[in-house]
């Protein structure tokens, strides 16, 4: 199984092609210029920071459960606790 600690160290590309293939997509919301898409990558979660303007992905990220972004996903899924 991959892990966030391998995924962060690759190019934007390979970063694309192995999250997409191996993490669950678990949903998506608007924050800011974005479309953030979350998805769970094993036990982790990983956000894709989507730019509808350029039509690119800008920056794959593992979620920040200390973010005011956090609301966003709690307002719709409930996210098991991270310790």
């Amino acid at each position: 199984m991959i892990r966030w600690n391998r995924l962060k160290n690759l190019p934007l590309e390979q970063r694309i092609s192995l999250l997409y293939e191996h993490a669950v997509f678990v949903m998506g919301i608007r924050y800011y210029n974005y479309k953030v898409n979350l998805y769970l990558l094993g036990n982790e979660y990983v956000e894709v920071f989507i730019n509808h303007k350029h039509a690119s992905i800008d920056r794959i990220a593992l979620l920040d459960t200390q973010h005011s972004r956090m609301k966003f996903y709690s307002d719709q899924i409930k996210l098991p606790s991270i310790n």
